[in-house]
């Protein structure tokens, strides 16, 4: 058996430009700032961009050149962050999307009565009400939850529960209820629906993709723990070095101190893990 729906692209073009747009969007302090590393990042992208102004006016401490090239690397790292996430983001927003337009697209044929032969409508299955009677036949979809009330048919259930192997599903008895959203393969069922619209398991499934979060696994907590720390640390070891470079030249009387640009420099070397952390 064929699955009925085709594995969705790592790279769908509609979810990355949307995620390219989304990467930019998430150039504000507020979002920034809930990543120490990111953060550090962040702020040296603005300085290096400040810097890089002031050296084509003509006071640059070091070549315009090289502090652009800093500075296009940093801000590299901070969209490449927001794109990654903004990815892992619209790959959910995506899956509600297409669960959404599975619900919305769905016809169902209402009967009048529960019997195989009485007439029926064709209508939206957002039109359902519980209590409603409809017939699903071999290849329709199963438009709204429900309880078999009459046939036996194998129902494909992979859209809801992953399962490739149809199951056997008839009116009677514990295996009588369907979902809507999966499909019946072969015969006939008659069903009556059992949720009003917005409360079915499809509704459910969507509002859980949409509000998810992802909890972090206390490896990805111990990791965030180091990595801010050695921010920290890494922070309070570059601080440091242009007063000592100042001391050291006042000290010795020749030489030339540390400078500023050199300083914001050494922050590419967060970026190795900063990429890590977010890949």
């Amino acid at each position: 058996m064929t699955s009925t729906g085709k594995a969705r692209a790592l790279f769908e073009s509609a979810i990355v430009r949307q995620a390219v747009v989304d990467a930019f969007r998430k150039l504000t302090p507020r979002r920034q700032v809930r990543n120490p590393v990111m953060f550090v990042v962040y702020v040296g992208s603005i300085l290096t961009t400040g810097l890089f102004v002031q050296a084509l006016v003509g006071r640059g401490e070091a070549p315009a050149g090289f502090i652009l090239a800093v500075s296009v690397w940093l801000w590299f790292t901070v969209l490449f962050a927001n794109f990654a996430e903004a990815m892992a983001e619209g790959r959910g927003k995506a899956q509600a999307a297409s669960l959404r337009k599975a619900r919305r697209d769905i016809l169902a044929k209402r009967l009048q009565t529960a019997h195989r032969d009485a007439n029926y409508a064709t209508v939206p299955a957002t039109e359902l009400q519980k209590g409603d009677v409809v017939l699903v036949e071999a290849g329709d979809t199963i438009p709204a939850d429900g309880e078999i009330v009459e046939g036996i048919a194998s129902v494909n259930e992979s859209a809801i529960t992953g399962e490739s192997a149809p199951v056997i599903r008839e009116s009677g008895g514990d295996r009588s209820s369907v979902t809507g959203g999966t499909q019946v393969l072969s015969d006939w069922l008659i069903v009556r629906v059992t949720a009003n619209p917005g409360e079915a398991f499809l509704d459910r499934m969507i509002a859980l993709v949409e509000g998810a979060k992802r909890q972090k696994t206390p490896n990805e907590i111990a990791l965030d723990i180091l990595l801010a720390a050695l921010t920290i640390i890494f922070l309070l070891a570059t601080a440091t070095l242009l007063p000592f470079s100042l001391f050291s030249v006042q000290a010795v009387g020749q030489g030339s101190p540390v400078t500023v640009t050199v300083l914001v420099a050494l922050l590419v070397c967060l970026i190795p893990t900063t990429i890590a952390r977010r890949m």
